[in-house]
C-alpha cells in the first residue's frame, strides 16, 4: 500500500507538517509514501510529474486536505498511468464526498434533506417546499458555513421564502468557487453535546475517536453503532468517517459522512491507531 501525502507548500520534498505523524506510522508498518502537491491537484486536477516519485504496480491511499471530486478524479487519472489505482475509486469517492450520494441509505439516521442540481432560485423554492414548514439549514453537496451560521447556514422558517433564500444566497456567496453541486436543505434538529467521528472500512467501524473540533472530550459509553452497520454496508464505500451527535430526545443522528481519505484526525488518537485499522484485513 502506498500512502500519498501533501506536501509541505514551501519544502515540496518534505510531507505537510500536518500529516507528518502518520507518514513516521505508515513507514513503521512497512508501507510506502509518496508525496503530491494538493494545491496543485486542487486548481487544476493533475499532478504534473509528482506522480512519478510513486512506485507503479500498487494500491494508494490518500491522506490529506480535502479535494473536490473533480480534483480527484484527476488525481486518479494521473495514478493510472502509473498503473497505480486509488483504494477508493473516483465514483465511490464523490458518492461519499457529496451528500446527494449517501443520503438514500442514510435517511433513518440523519435529518430530511432535499437538494437542488444549481442556484437557481425555483428549483431552490422546491427543495424547500418539499420540507415543508419549521426550521432547516443550508450548504452545499460537501460542505455548510456553519460558522456563519446565522446569516448563511441557519433558515428559522422554511416558510419565509425571502428570508430562507437570503441566507442561501449569503451561503453561495461565502462558498464562491468552491460551491459544490448545489443548495442542500436540512431539516434542524437540536443537537445537545460534541460530535463523535467513527472510522468505517469496508462497512465495519474499525475505530471511534473524538471529533477533532473537540478533541479532548471523552468518548460516549453508550454508543450502539449496531442499527446503523446494515445501512452502511449497503452503500459499498471502501474507507468513510461518520460524525454522530445526541438530538435532544438523545437518539443518535448523523450529522455527516465523508470520505476518510479527507476527513482529519483528532490530535488525541494517536496516528498508529488509524493507520492499524487501515492495515486490517
Amino acid at each position: 500500500m502506498i500512502l500519498l501525502l501533501p506536501s509541505d507548500v514551501l519544502h515540496p520534498r518534505r510531507v505537510d507538517e500536518h500529516f507528518a505523524a502518520e507518514e513516521q506510522a505508515a513507514r513503521a508498518l512497512g508501507w510506502s509514501v509518496a508525496l503530491v502537491d494538493h494545491d496543485a491537484l486542487a486548481a487544476t486536477g493533475t499532478l504534473a510529474g509528482s506522480v512519478t516519485r510513486a512506485p507503479g504496480g500498487e494500491v494508494a491511499l490518500y491522506r490529506g486536505w480535502m479535494l473536490s471530486s473533480r480534483a480527484y478524479a484527476g488525481l486518479a487519472t494521473a495514478l493510472a498511468t502509473r498503473d497505480i489505482r486509488l483504494y477508493t475509486d473516483a465514483e465511490r469517492y464523490r458518492r461519499a464526498h457529496e451528500l446527494p450520494g449517501w443520503y438514500a441509505a442514510l435517511s433513518d439516521f440523519t435529518p430530511a434533506s432535499a437538494w437542488t442540481t444549481g442556484t437557481d432560485r425555483t428549483d431552490f423554492d422546491a427543495a424547500r417546499s418539499a420540507l415543508g414548514s419549521g426550521p432547516a439549514v443550508v450548504r452545499d453537496y460537501s460542505k455548510s458555513m456553519k460558522h456563519y451560521w446565522h446569516e448563511a447556514t441557519y433558515i428559522p422558517d422554511l416558510t419565509d421564502a425571502a428570508a430562507a433564500w437570503a441566507v442561501a444566497q449569503r451561503m453561495l456567496e461565502l462558498r464562491g468557487d468552491d460551491l459544490t453541486g448545489g443548495f442542500v436543505l436540512r431539516r434542524y434538529e437540536p443537537f445537545v453535546g460534541p460530535e463523535v467521528r467513527t472510522w468505517w472500512i469496508n462497512g465495519t467501524c474499525r475505530l471511534v475517536t473524538a471529533h477533532p473540533d473537540t478533541p479532548h472530550e471523552p468518548l460516549p459509553q453508550d454508543l450502539d453503532l449496531t442499527p446503523l452497520r446494515p445501512a452502511v454496508t449497503t452503500l459499498n464505500l471502501p474507507f468513510v468517517t461518520i460524525d454522530l451527535t445526541r438530538r435532544s430526545d438523545g437518539a443518535w443522528r448523523i450529522v455527516e459522512l465523508g470520505d476518510g481519505q479527507v476527513s482529519d484526525r483528532p490530535t488525541t488518537t494517536p496516528p498508529e491507531d488509524l493507520i492499524s485499522a487501515l492495515t486490517q484485513p
